[in-house]
């Protein structure tokens, strides 16, 4: 993908959930409590949450993300029997602290050379977003972040999309917006914007429109394509 270009970019935009931040991690560092179900409980875990962030939208009974994430959760430890209130409790602060994947820093280092401006946009809630950027040092580094919480909907609804060209002040072609998502990825350029899709885990491509400009393993790869040298 090192010969993809794009020009006129102005802005990269990120997803957070997945795409900055891994949102395996909060289980993972509880392995010492949850052994060998820590994986798993993940997985149904984040699953969920996407679930009822579309179910929500479209049965218009919208609440914030922090109040699903808890939801999904729950639905998470009941499957596999393992309901307990700290626990619970500890699942949800260390999402609050969701590890940064290691080349999300220089990445944004490196497009803060240049006059292109970084943003999030992301279903979390902001007081959900403001704790995993401070955590993961990366709030001098980033212009803007933007909360699906201003429309009181989720992606992949349009609405979302168009927060970042209001909020920015660009054109949808101006803006290249990246995920980790491919429904994400898929729904953005459906949208019309420039759209990466940062495909960490060699996924199989989606059925629905339209496909993405350009597909990247790390987010290293980035600033080349959108000409930062």
């Amino acid at each position: 993908m090192k010969d993809l270009n794009l020009t006129d970019i102005r802005a990269c935009v990120f997803d957070a959930y997945g795409t900055l931040f891994d949102v395996n991690s909060a289980a993972q560092k509880c392995k010492g409590v949850l052994c060998d179900n820590w994986e798993e409980l993940a997985g149904i875990w984040r699953t969920k949450q996407l679930q009822y962030t579309w179910l929500r939208s479209l049965m218009g009974r919208h609440v914030d993300f922090w109040q699903l994430t808890g939801e999904a959760l729950d639905f998470a430890l009941d499957s596999l029997r393992l309901r307990d209130a700290q626990l619970r409790d500890l699942l949800m602060g260390l999402y609050l602290q969701l590890s940064a994947y290691p080349e999300v820093k220089n990445t944004l280092v490196r497009l803060k050379t240049s006059i292109i401006k970084c943003a999030i946009l992301s279903n979390g809630s902001p007081t959900m977003l403001s704790a995993a950027v401070e955590n993961a040092g990366i709030e001098d580094l980033l212009d803007i972040v933007m909360s699906a919480e201003e429309v009181k909907l989720y992606k992949p609804h349009p609405s979302v999309y168009q927060l970042a060209v209001d909020r920015l002040g660009l054109t949808p072609g101006e803006i290249c917006f990246v995920s980790s998502n491919g429904w994400d990825a898929y729904a953005a350029k459906a949208f019309g914007l420039h759209v990466i899709w940062c495909n960490r885990f060699n996924q199989p491509p989606e059925r629905i429109p339209e496909a993405p400009d350009g597909e990247i393993r790390f987010l290293s790869d980035l600033p080349e394509i959108v000409g930062v040298v």
